[in-house]
Protein backbone atom coordinates (compact mmCIF):
# COMPACT_ATOMS: atom_id res chain seq x y z
CA UNK A 1 0.00 0.00 0.00
CA UNK A 2 1.41 3.35 -1.08
CA UNK A 3 0.64 6.51 0.89
CA UNK A 4 0.51 10.11 -0.28
CA UNK A 5 0.42 12.94 2.22
CA UNK A 6 0.47 16.67 2.77
CA UNK A 7 0.87 18.75 5.91
CA UNK A 8 -1.34 21.74 6.63
CA UNK A 9 -1.89 24.19 9.46
CA UNK A 10 -5.35 25.04 10.78
CA UNK A 11 -6.34 28.68 10.20
CA UNK A 12 -9.15 30.79 11.67
CA UNK A 13 -11.34 30.41 8.57
CA UNK A 14 -11.28 26.60 9.05
CA UNK A 15 -13.11 26.85 12.40
CA UNK A 16 -16.76 26.53 13.37
CA UNK A 17 -18.65 28.22 16.23
CA UNK A 18 -17.04 25.86 18.76
CA UNK A 19 -13.52 26.86 17.66
CA UNK A 20 -12.95 23.39 16.13
CA UNK A 21 -12.35 22.64 12.46
CA UNK A 22 -15.69 22.66 10.66
CA UNK A 23 -16.80 19.28 9.33
CA UNK A 24 -17.24 20.74 5.83
CA UNK A 25 -13.58 21.80 5.89
CA UNK A 26 -12.57 18.19 6.54
CA UNK A 27 -14.50 17.16 3.42
CA UNK A 28 -12.67 19.86 1.45
CA UNK A 29 -9.35 18.43 2.66
CA UNK A 30 -10.42 14.88 1.73
CA UNK A 31 -11.18 16.04 -1.80
CA UNK A 32 -8.05 18.22 -2.00
CA UNK A 33 -5.66 15.38 -1.04
CA UNK A 34 -7.45 12.99 -3.41
CA UNK A 35 -7.02 15.41 -6.31
CA UNK A 36 -3.41 16.17 -5.37
CA UNK A 37 -2.61 12.44 -5.30
CA UNK A 38 -4.24 11.93 -8.72
CA UNK A 39 -2.33 14.90 -10.16
CA UNK A 40 0.98 13.72 -8.68
CA UNK A 41 0.74 10.18 -10.02
CA UNK A 42 -1.13 10.38 -13.33
CA UNK A 43 0.11 12.29 -16.37
CA UNK A 44 -1.68 15.38 -17.61
CA UNK A 45 -2.33 13.60 -20.91
CA UNK A 46 -4.21 10.75 -19.18
CA UNK A 47 -5.98 13.14 -16.76
CA UNK A 48 -7.36 15.04 -19.76
CA UNK A 49 -9.44 11.98 -20.70
CA UNK A 50 -10.78 10.92 -17.27
CA UNK A 51 -12.47 12.43 -14.23
CA UNK A 52 -13.53 11.16 -10.81
CA UNK A 53 -16.85 11.77 -9.09
CA UNK A 54 -17.77 10.91 -5.51
CA UNK A 55 -20.39 8.23 -4.97
CA UNK A 56 -20.20 7.99 -1.19
CA UNK A 57 -18.32 9.50 1.76
CA UNK A 58 -18.15 7.61 5.06
CA UNK A 59 -16.52 9.87 7.64
CA UNK A 60 -15.66 9.10 11.25
CA UNK A 61 -14.84 12.03 13.52
CA UNK A 62 -12.61 10.85 16.36
CA UNK A 63 -11.19 14.13 17.64
CA UNK A 64 -11.12 17.86 16.99
CA UNK A 65 -8.46 20.01 15.38
CA UNK A 66 -8.03 23.55 16.64
CA UNK A 67 -6.46 26.82 15.55
CA UNK A 68 -2.75 26.54 14.65
CA UNK A 69 -2.73 22.72 14.86
CA UNK A 70 -0.52 21.10 12.26
CA UNK A 71 -2.25 18.22 10.52
CA UNK A 72 -0.97 15.41 8.34
CA UNK A 73 -3.45 14.45 5.65
CA UNK A 74 -2.57 10.97 4.42
CA UNK A 75 -4.32 8.95 1.72
CA UNK A 76 -4.13 5.63 -0.08
CA UNK A 77 -6.22 3.56 -2.45
CA UNK A 78 -7.79 0.72 -0.45
CA UNK A 79 -9.38 -1.11 -3.41
CA UNK A 80 -10.43 -0.75 -7.03
CA UNK A 81 -12.90 -2.77 -9.06
CA UNK A 82 -14.49 -1.91 -12.38
CA UNK A 83 -15.05 1.86 -12.42
CA UNK A 84 -15.06 2.19 -8.60
CA UNK A 85 -12.13 3.02 -6.35
CA UNK A 86 -12.22 3.23 -2.56
CA UNK A 87 -9.84 5.77 -1.09
CA UNK A 88 -9.01 6.18 2.59
CA UNK A 89 -7.97 9.55 4.00
CA UNK A 90 -6.65 9.95 7.54
CA UNK A 91 -6.36 13.40 9.06
CA UNK A 92 -3.78 13.16 11.82
CA UNK A 93 -2.77 15.59 14.58
CA UNK A 94 0.97 15.89 13.93
CA UNK A 95 1.94 16.58 17.55
CA UNK A 96 0.18 13.49 19.00
CA UNK A 97 -0.01 11.27 15.89
CA UNK A 98 -3.71 10.80 16.73
CA UNK A 99 -6.15 10.16 13.87
CA UNK A 100 -8.78 12.89 14.20
CA UNK A 101 -10.81 12.05 11.12
CA UNK A 102 -10.96 9.03 8.84
CA UNK A 103 -12.81 9.13 5.54
CA UNK A 104 -13.54 6.24 3.22
CA UNK A 105 -14.76 7.52 -0.11
CA UNK A 106 -16.03 5.62 -3.12
CA UNK A 107 -15.08 7.33 -6.36
CA UNK A 108 -16.31 6.48 -9.86
CA UNK A 109 -14.07 7.03 -12.89
CA UNK A 110 -15.73 8.75 -15.83
CA UNK A 111 -14.84 9.37 -19.44
CA UNK A 112 -14.30 13.14 -19.45
CA UNK A 113 -16.10 13.56 -22.79
CA UNK A 114 -19.17 11.33 -22.34
CA UNK A 115 -19.38 11.46 -18.51
CA UNK A 116 -20.06 7.70 -18.57
CA UNK A 117 -18.34 5.35 -16.12
CA UNK A 118 -15.26 3.56 -17.43
CA UNK A 119 -13.20 0.71 -16.02
CA UNK A 120 -10.10 1.85 -14.21
CA UNK A 121 -7.27 1.05 -16.63
CA UNK A 122 -4.56 -1.31 -15.40
CA UNK A 123 -2.02 1.39 -16.18
CA UNK A 124 -3.73 3.72 -13.68
CA UNK A 125 -3.90 1.01 -11.00
CA UNK A 126 -0.23 0.19 -11.50
CA UNK A 127 0.77 3.86 -11.36
CA UNK A 128 -0.71 4.12 -7.85
CA UNK A 129 0.87 0.83 -6.76
CA UNK A 130 4.31 1.92 -8.00
CA UNK A 131 4.15 5.43 -6.58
Amino acid sequence: MQYFENTIQVHADDLDDLEHVNNIRYIDWVQDISKAHWNAVISEEVRATMAWVVLHHDISYKGAAKLTDTLIIRTHIASSKGAISTRVVDIIQQKTNEILVQAKTQWCLLNKTTYKPIRIPESVKKAFEAQ
